[in-house]
This record gives C-alpha cells, sequence and structure tokens, in this order.
C-alpha cells in the first residue's frame, strides 16, 4: 500500500506558476510509477503527466506539454508538478497517483491516489 498526500495548490493569477507536491509513505520501494490528474467542476477527471519510477520516462497531455514539467525524488518520495504560463482553464482539483513502473495516461493504471489540492487561476 502507498499512501499520497499532495500539497501546493492554491491562487494564482493568469500567467503565473505554482508547484505541487505529492509526499509518499508506505511500500514506496516497490517501483511505483507516478503521475498528476485533474478534476475540473462538472468535468471528468483528466490526465496531466506521468513519469517513470526512474524518472527517466515522461509523459504529458498536449494541453500542458511546454508549460508543465514533472519530477520526483526518490530520497525525498515525493513527486513534483511543476506549473508555469497558468491559464484559467488549468483551475482544477489536481490528484497524484501510483501505478506500475511507467503508467500512461489512462486512471485504471494508478490503484493509489491521493485526496487531491484545488488549483485555482484567476483571469
Amino acid at each position: 500500500q502507498v499512501q499520497l498526500v499532495e500539497s501546493g495548490g492554491g491562487l494564482v493569477q493568469t500567467g503565473g506558476s505554482m508547484r505541487l507536491s505529492c509526499a509518499a509513505s508506505g511500500r514506496t520501494e516497490w517501483g511505483y510509477g507516478m503521475g498528476w490528474f485533474r478534476q475540473a467542476p462538472g468535468k471528468e477527471r483528466e490526465f496531466v503527466a506521468s513519469i517513470s519510477w526512474t524518472g527517466a520516462g515522461t509523459r504529458y497531455a498536449d494541453s500542458v506539454k511546454g508549460r508543465f514539467t514533472i519530477s520526483r525524488d526518490n530520497a525525498k518520495n515525493t513527486l513534483y508538478l511543476q506549473m508555469n504560463s497558468l491559464k484559467p482553464e488549468d483551475t482544477a482539483v489536481y490528484y497524484c497517483a501510483a501505478g506500475n513502473y511507467y503508467p500512461g495516461p489512462g486512471a485504471n493504471e494508478y490503484p493509489f491516489w491521493g485526496q487531491g489540492t484545488q488549483v485555482t487561476v484567476s483571469s
């Protein structure tokens, strides 16, 4: 089992930056890949980015490519999402999730989820 706790959300203006963190605890030695998803009000949860266990592989949704960067520090059991050039349409609850060695965009690849952190981008 892996427990995940997100932090770093809040309110930011359009064009601003924010970094989300996700602290993992429990059986973190099992080589989990990890990902970020988001869910806006009235919309389905959508994939944002994922990263392999080693950090060598990353995937991004087209909507965030070039603006967001996913990274991880396995020594600290922490996942990050650096978000730059934020837009109002990035407003959502952001979730981190743990899955197989190098998970893709499917939510069903991730058995472990955090509670989410709210990100609001004002126009």
